[in-house]
């Protein structure tokens, strides 16, 4: 039997650990304050942790093995689990590493992008020995009712895109099946070749400060009555954002795929793509972008993070859809496509408004990511990865040699 340790103790956290623990051993750590110790209180107060699957009857009922705040149960796991936040990730990778044991799988959903080069870096000679698992995104669109007691799966994916690398012994379908026996029958994994593809891939990096751009760019600073939808409420001009986004990322492959014919990323994914992948079922018109995120069902009633004012409603900028998915996710392709010598027109645009929101400066006002907090992101600059050579040896890329036109 798989023994799961679950990073965190949110939304995410809460639906992994209740499901999970209805077939597995599941130890659930948080490494936040007490909370650790207020969630065990609120399991025992309810006698179990219970998920139900909105829009059906189905109810499952868990209880974790041990819910700790104590790093070292981690050397009782075989598989972590990661469903912090990304701009916790190097927290729990520093505090398990001393611990951990050779074979481990890390699985972190969402990886968001460049997770291997903070993997690598925290981990360090032990890296080789252990698996690493990137995913595009979480399983569910989820959220939890009462806190350590009840959630809600919103809705499932029916596939979810996973680059695996497997520790020294195991292969990656050794890994798959592990996991995919962890999730049950939904969603599939579907593995994606190298873990640049979830990278790039990623669809927060795109979706969060893209739409958050695309509504609030033009604000008056005056509250709003109540709070706006998020996904239902795309805009055409929003819908041409993040379709913006998609073609710079899309561009950044091809300068890959020019450096070596054979670095596959064929599995990143425009933005209509991966809607259509994730919930075609529950898409009812997809006849657009715009359509397809009015419709889907599964992100019905979510709204742009707000804060409460006098006369209304005011946009929450310090919410992770800038202040994580910026970071650890354009950031990096940001960082990724200068190295390339590739243009990123959107990308800059919704970066720049971006970072003013956040008081930041990751990318220069000469277009280079070496900004006053670029160290804070995941660009491969922050890294010490400064040129096209070094990016290349870190991805195991073999460059095409040119000469006189002729590339061989």
């Amino acid at each position: 039997m798989a023994s799961a340790l679950v990073c965190g103790g949110g939304n995410a956290a809460q639906v992994v650990s209740c499901l999970f623990g209805s077939r597995y051993k599941v130890t659930a750590i948080s490494l936040y304050a007490d909370e650790a110790e207020r969630w065990a209180h609120a399991v025992k107060e309810a006698g179990c942790m219970s998920c139900a699957f909105q829009g059906t009857n189905k109810v499952v009922k868990s209880v974790p093995d041990l819910i700790t705040k104590d790093p070292s149960a981690v050397k009782h796991c075989d598989v972590v689990l990661f469903t912090v936040p990304s701009s916790f990730h190097e927290q729990y990778f520093k505090a398990l590493e001393p611990h951990v044991k050779e074979g481990t799988i890390f699985a972190v959903m969402p990886a968001r992008s460049g997770c291997d080069f903070l993997f690598k870096k925290v981990m360090g000679a032990k890296a080789d020995k252990l698996g690493f698992v990137a995913f595009e995104t979480l399983p569910w669109a989820c959220r939890f009712n009462d806190w350590g007691k009840t959630a809600t799966v919103l809705g499932t994916k029916e596939t979810i895109g996973a680059a695996v690398v497997p520790p020294l012994g195991k292969t990656k379908m050794d890994v798959v099946l592990k996991l995919q026996g962890l999730l049950g029958v939904e969603p599939m994994i579907v593995e994606c070749p190298n873990v640049m593809s979830i990278s790039l891939g990623n669809p927060g990096q795109v979706i969060h400060p893209g739409v958050t751009f695309g509504r609030w760019h033009a604000w008056d600073g005056k509250p709003l009555p109540q709070k706006p939808l998020f996904y239902h409420g795309v805009d055409a001009f929003t819908a041409e954002v993040l379709e913006g986004i998609s073609a710079d990322i899309k561009n950044i492959c091809k300068a890959l795929k020019s450096l070596d014919k054979d670095y596959d990323t064929s599995q990143v994914k425009t933005i209509m793509e991966w809607y259509m992948a994730s919930y075609s079922t529950s898409i009812t018109d997809a006849s657009n972008l715009q359509k397809a995120m009015n419709t889907n069902t599964a992100y019905e009633g979510l709204c742009h993070p707000m804060k409460e004012v006098q006369g209304g409603y005011v946009p929450d900028f310090q919410f992770r859809y800038l202040s994580e998915d910026v970071p650890t996710g354009l950031c990096f392709t940001r960082g990724v496509a200068e190295l390339l010598g590739v243009k990123t027109p959107t990308i800059d645009k919704v970066m720049y408004w971006c970072q003013e929101k956040l008081s930041k400066e990751f990318l220069t006002k000469g277009g280079k990511m070496a900004g006053a907090n670029v160290t804070e992101t995941r660009a491969p600059q922050a890294y010490g990865v400064t040129s096209k050579s070094q990016l290349c040896s870190f991805l195991k890329i073999k460059q095409t040699s040119c000469f006189a036109g002729i590339c061989g």
